[in-house]
């Protein structure tokens, strides 16, 4: 497969909705439609194909390929698409990943969001988490809310990335985009860097592990906007992942500072529409008030977060899954068996449709 025919497989992957392409040996090329892997007509790849489509991809970072690993790149087709691609070896053999990212960014319209997200783009400090398994849309989120200050205030906004994924175009903030390996080392040392650099927002696109997510706690401290996305299901799971990060005698200190600083979380899962060929998000907003600091700052009252979710939605703007799967299945975009599916209490998301649809 040489540069040409590889590029023309992208271009029809962006053309067909596929999300991701996979590349391995010994296989045809497989595209993942609506969640849903699929062959497509074609010889399978041989070793050369995929170390030639690994070079093309890696380009100058890797003289040595014996050595290699694994690494995470970005790739762009002028005016046609961006992909982030995931480059590993598998039994000593390259194997591609790649992740079709939009040209156009999309709006919450755009994205089935609900409205009530847009206001986050407003806030001037704290910390937003964006959470969600892989392949959920925490990135296609994030930029959504990176666009909407774009479009709607002056601001300096410092993306860090590994590697950039989404490309802004210029409206009224300035966008700085930063990529690890390329323009700084690591994302502490890009953390640190940007708190020089005049900064109103800054985005971190994931949280790994525990130093990288003291510094972003730490950014979001000073004063500024903090995006960033963690890999957990929802909102009580980040605060157990979040606590794991630091010993039991750091514990209460980490309690107060994200009472403090957090300003919301967004957890998504993505959802079989009922058309058929996309997906629609789940969404779970928590928005931090004075009852949720409470909640967060005594380690006895967490498990009440969600019950408080749950009371805040018309006056705070928050929801549960199970809230948002109702509003999906009442509108329309996912079927019954789905919702039953999703949702985290089943057997109450059940009684909830049953009694509204009698009344």
């Amino acid at each position: 497969m040489n540069r040409k025919k590889f590029d023309s497989l992208l271009q029809l992957a962006i053309e067909d909705g596929v999300s991701d392409i996979i590349l391995a040996v010994g296989e045809a090329p497989m595209f993942r439609y609506s969640g849903t892997l699929i062959d497509i007509k074609s010889e399978p790849l041989e070793a050369r194909d995929t170390e030639l489509i690994a070079r093309l991809l890696l380009q100058h970072r890797f003289e040595d390929l014996s050595t290699f690993t694994s690494s995470d790149v970005a790739y762009e087709l002028e005016d046609i698409g961006r992909f982030r691609a995931s480059v590993f070896k598998q039994r000593n053999l390259f194997r591609i990943v790649l992740r079709v990212i939009p040209v156009e960014i999309r709006t919450f319209t755009d994205l089935h969001l609900p409205t009530e997200i847009a206001s986050l783009a407003d806030l001037t400090r704290g910390l937003i988490l964006v959470t969600g398994a892989t392949g959920q849309g925490k990135s296609t989120t994030i930029s959504a809310l990176i666009e909407q200050i774009n479009r709607t205030r002056k601001a300096h906004i410092i993306t860090v990335e590994d590697p950039v994924e989404f490309t802004y175009r210029k409206a009224r903030s300035l966008i700085t985009q930063r990529e690890i390996g390329e323009d700084v080392t690591d994302y502490q040392s890009a953390l640190r860097q940007a708190l020089r650099q005049s900064p109103d927002v800054i985005m971190i696109g994931e949280i790994r592990d525990a130093a990288t997510f003291e510094a972003v706690l730490t950014a979001a401290e000073t004063g500024h906007l903090v995006i960033s996305a963690i890999h957990t299901t929802d909102a009580q799971k980040t605060f157990g992942r979040i606590l794991g990060f630091y010993n039991e005698q750091e514990r209460q200190s980490l309690r107060e500072r994200l009472a403090n600083t957090l300003a919301a979380i967004l957890s998504l899962r993505l959802l079989p529409s009922i058309k058929g060929g996309e997906r629609i998000p789940a969404i779970e907003i928590l928005r931090m008030n004075t009852t949720i600091a409470e909640c967060l700052r005594n380690p006895d009252r967490i498990s009440e977060i969600t019950s408080y979710m749950e009371k805040g939605r018309d006056y705070y703007g928050m929801c549960t899954f199970d809230q948002h799967i109702v509003d999906l299945y009442q509108a329309g975009l996912i079927d019954l068996e789905t919702a039953r599916t999703a949702a985290s209490r089943p057997t109450e998301v059940e009684r909830t449709l049953t009694l509204e649809g009698s009344s």
